[in-house]
């Protein structure tokens, strides 16, 4: 496999919170960086400001849903600048903010949509450029959530397991291609989407602290990269506890939503 650090990096949702962030972390004289993003604006913010670190931006302005779009930018931008690494980050939080909220099939599908669909699509056009030079590296953004439903956040939680699964399984077939897959399961981190989660938010990191996390870890090829570790831990552990009892400590953690009686 490939060890190099990577001069050419794509970030899809780079335009704002950890992606913009992962953006300033990787920016640098001789680095290349493929920003994607849905607010032209934001966007070009942080390109101008990643140029002014040296790096060469190119951006892509675009929904990660239209897959048509998102093979095309990559294909012809990877045909240009062949991509070393690419982090799928773009995503939505969802959560039931009162007894009466919940999610339906539409906000389900939005949800489900953008964070899982929205990063195979980037992903799998990565991946056939990769597998034709026999080199790279992919790094797809997943959530602590993956690794336990909550109440609180039905769908988010299944789009983020439905990544987890997804990279434990291709893992070992990029791996005959020298393309390392690696998992990044975040915590609590501060940002936009975390300000709409009710409740309890243990060990929060900011941003640019959980983009250098994750950049370090990503040049060492780690293959699964979650923080805090004592949020992983406890999730961890909470899937050994029988599920009612697991379900009683996420219900006093995160405060869901009850009907008065």
């Amino acid at each position: 496999m490939d060890t190099r650090e990577p001069r050419v990096v794509v970030i899809t949702g780079g335009s704002a919170g950890l992606g913009r962030a992962l953006a300033f972390s990787y920016s640098a004289p001789g680095i290349t960086l493929g920003l994607i993003g849905r607010n032209t604006e934001r966007l070009e913010v942080v390109a101008e400001a990643c140029r002014a670190l040296g790096a060469e931006v190119v951006v892509g302005c675009m929904d990660v849903r239209d897959a048509a779009a998102l093979q095309a930018w990559i294909s012809d931008f990877d045909a240009q600048h062949p991509i070393d690494l690419l982090i799928a980050n773009a995503g939505i939080a969802s959560t039931l903010r009162s007894a009466d909220d919940w999610e339906d099939a539409s906000r389900t599908a939005e949800v489900v949509d953008i964070n899982l669909y929205g990063a195979l699509h980037a992903v799998l056009p990565a991946i056939e450029c990769m597998r034709n030079r026999r080199r790279g590296q992919i790094a797809i953004v997943s959530s602590l959530a993956g690794l336990r439903g909550m109440a609180i956040s039905p769908a988010y939680c299944v789009s983020k397991a439905a990544l987890v699964a997804y990279c434990d399984s291709v893992r070992p077939l990029l791996a005959r291609d020298h393309i390392g897959m690696s998992v990044v399961m975040p915590g609590f981190v501060r940002t936009a989407m975390s300000d709409v989660f009710p409740g309890s938010k243990p060990f929060m990191w900011s941003a640019d602290k959980a983009a250098l996390f994750i950049k370090k870890r990503l040049n060492r090829r780690r293959v699964e990269i979650a923080f805090p570790f004592s949020l992983t831990l406890g999730l961890k552990l909470l899937r050994l506890l029988p599920v009612a009892m697991a379900d009683a400590i996420l219900d006093f953690l995160f405060q869901i939503p009850r009907r008065n009686m």
